[in-house]
């Protein structure tokens, strides 16, 4: 979910939780400073509390239980307590051993008190130091200390006074204190700052991100209006491709660059395809014109010798050179008109007609001998058949039909013609009892495979298909399609579809 959010929002959350982590590491570096920085204060403060009191308590000094005046020193331990009762006061032996504790004796959880600490202090070391707590807390305590003055008699010192400055009632007051004032202000203020910031953050990625919103929203809607009309190709959006394309700014550019890519290398492919199969058809019709021109310049020859002595010769020779003539005005016309085809869009010259009697006119145009019609009508007539469309180039592509017909079924049965109407589609049926399309023409009058690109090679050479590829495009241009069918005669049976009008 988080990837189709918008780059701008991705941006403000991703602040947010480097605003509030920021926050929450300086909080705690803070509290961690200031309760640093607070104990060192009280410590340097009562750096010499310790000390002081030895020197003007002397009787705090025996530990001998002989010498010492127990209550004197109980009555001075008291009066420390209640002038200061954040404080703990310990009278330690030589080893470091509590010898006496104003308050409960069985709170004294931990008798023995680490020294090595306290002569860090004595010594002058950095503060804060921290020494053990006899309380048994477990948690590392600051301190203030002083040794007993030695006396001539002993080799050792007779031991230390031993004060605990925070000890747990202090920490229990000035834990209230700071959560209740000193750390609820500082989260106020900091949070009011990081609000702050992060309106300021907001609208500095909105502004600065506007250019790339703008970007991103011409790419995805060029992507989107590209990939629902379809390329040249007839590629139509896949499912998905929306979705992919709606995602945050940088990914819609990221999918709009690959879509393009995509687009660029397949339009490269297709014209790479397209300038081979050209050279592939310019090779195709220069070798059928080649052998027509060929063979009549030859005969042009034989009339211009004067060889010919016989009429009869001359007028075989001259209608061999107007056969061939014929061959050479076929493929031209069919090359100008299938590439005249090829370059339009749209119907140009729609009219309204009777297409039942224009399919008549065409078989007559055929009948035009004294033996058996070469081409007949065929079934029951479908009656009047309105259509519009271009009149020229309906009839240029029946005629195509019926004229490959009878070039490829020559003195076999007649060419059948027939006219039907199913549904809202005008059928022409053109059938023959020739030996058939070729396998691949078949494949792909059957896919509704363009017949043009790529050109369809005889075996023998040249290019072939050329009147079924236009009556092909002329069946597309006027939103129908030719089709094969099955043919009763074994020959080729074509059905030129086309759309009639209401």
């Amino acid at each position: 979910m988080l990837s189709r959010r918008s780059f701008t929002t991705r941006l403000t959350l991703a602040l947010a939780l480097l605003l509030l982590a920021y926050g929450a590491l300086v909080g705690l570096l803070g509290r961690h400073v200031a309760a640093e920085h607070e104990q060192e204060a009280l410590q340097r403060l009562s750096h010499g509390l310790a000390r002081h009191i030895v020197e003007h308590w002397p009787e705090i000094t025996l530990t001998d239980p002989d010498q010492a005046d127990r209550a004197a020193r109980a009555a001075l331990l008291s009066m420390l307590m209640v002038v200061n009762p954040g404080i703990q006061v310990y009278v330690l032996d030589a080893d470091g051993r509590v010898q006496a504790y104003i308050g409960d004796p069985g709170m004294v959880r931990q008798e023995q008190v680490d020294l090595q600490a306290v002569r860090n202090f004595l010594a002058g070391a950095a503060l804060p130091l921290r020494g053990t707590d006899p309380m048994g807390s477990g948690i590392p305590r600051i301190f203030s200390a002083a040794m007993f003055p030695p006396r001539a008699a002993d080799a050792r010192p007779p031991g230390y006074l031993y004060v605990v400055l925070d000890g747990q009632a202090r920490e229990q007051v000035a834990g209230q204190l700071s959560l209740r004032r000193v750390w609820q202000g500082a989260g106020l203020v900091a949070a009011a700052g990081m609000l702050v910031t992060l309106l300021l953050g907001v609208f500095v990625f909105r502004r600065l991100t506007q250019p790339l919103h703008r970007l991103a929203g011409r790419l995805r809607d060029y992507s989107l209006r590209t990939l629902n009309t379809g390329d040249a190709a007839g590629r139509r959006a896949p499912a998905g491709e929306q979705e992919r394309s709606t995602g945050d700014e940088v990914s819609a550019i990221g999918a709009a660059f690959d879509a393009m890519t995509q687009r660029i290398e397949a339009q490269t492919a297709r014209e790479q395809q397209q300038a081979s199969d050209h050279r592939e058809m310019m090779a195709g019709v220069a070798h059928d014109l080649r052998t027509p021109l060929t063979a009549l310049h030859g005969h042009l020859e034989a009339l211009a010798g004067r060889g010919l002595a016989e009429s009869g010769q001359r007028e075989r020779v001259l209608a061999a050179a107007l056969a061939q003539s014929d061959k050479v005005r076929r493929l031209s016309q069919q090359l100008f008109e299938l590439a005249a085809l090829q370059s339009t869009d749209q119907v140009l010259h729609r009219e309204r007609f009777r297409l039942d009697e224009l399919v008549t006119d065409a078989v007559q145009k055929f009948d035009l001998g004294d033996g058996p019609p070469p081409v007949t009508l065929h079934g029951a007539p479908p009656g009047p058949l309105e259509f519009e469309g271009d009149l020229h180039l309906i009839e240029r592509a029946l005629s195509n039909l019926i004229d490959n017909a009878m070039r490829h079924a020559a003195g076999a049965a007649p060419v059948r013609v027939s006219l039907r109407r199913e549904g809202g589609l005008a059928e022409v049926l053109v059938e023959d009892a020739g030996p058939g399309l070729s396998a691949e023409l078949l494949s792909r009058l059957e896919q509704g495979a363009s017949l043009r690109d790529p050109p369809l090679r005889r075996t023998s050479g040249g290019i072939g298909g050329l009147g079924l590829a236009i009556a092909q495009r002329v069946a597309a241009l006027h939103g129908g399609s030719l089709r094969p069918l099955p043919s009763v005669l074994g020959g080729t049976r074509l059905c030129l579809a086309l759309p009639l009008t209401n």
